[in-house]
């Protein structure tokens, strides 16, 4: 039973026709990006049929035409094994960009944090100088003036003061 060249031809317009249809019934189901990838995959399950798909150079057409790529048996595995890989690389530059963001976020804080610290720091020493002006100047100034007061004997200041009272007890 020799086939006919018209048969012939008419069966690999055929197969060509049933392909492509095939192609935009998938892409029409299943390529709705960004709720999807932004192709789908057509299976052709016998080594030959993606063998006549490949020699009628099909698969740029359906590829451009459909966003749909054509895998047979011997290359199913590779073409998942890639589009795995390309997920996971998705995944680790998603994650390193919220690492990056929280990063940012703390070094922002940082900064502000450094900021506040001066600002405690330089009240911090502020109050340090005054403090040494008051114990330093105002002594000082207190002495002078305690100077031209006559002294009194330590008894006699004790009873005065009441530092031995209940007071001021400072032997406690």
């Amino acid at each position: 039973m020799g086939g006919d060249k018209t048969q012939i031809v008419l069966g690999y317009k055929n197969l060509e026709i049933f392909i492509k249809q095939s192609a935009k019934s998938i892409r029409e189901k299943y390529v709705e990006p960004p709720y999807t990838t932004n192709f789908a995959i057509l299976f052709l399950p016998f080594e030959g049929l993606y063998a006549e798909v490949v020699n009628r150079n099909l698969i740029e057409v359906l590829q451009r035409e459909y966003a749909v790529n054509i895998a047979g048996p011997s290359t199913m595995a590779a073409m998942l094994n890639a589009l795995q890989m390309g997920f996971r690389t998705l995944q680790i530059q998603k994650r390193s960009d919220e690492v990056w963001k929280t990063l940012s976020a703390v070094k922002t804080e940082f900064e502000t944090f450094g900021a506040v610290f001066k600002k405690a720091q330089d009240r911090i020493k502020q109050l340090d100088q005054e403090m040494d002006k008051l114990v330093g100047t105002r002594s000082r100034a207190i002495e002078r003036k305690l100077r031209s007061v006559q002294s009194i004997e330590l008894d006699q200041a004790d009873r005065i003061i009441d530092i031995n009272g209940n007071d001021l007890a400072l032997d406690e």
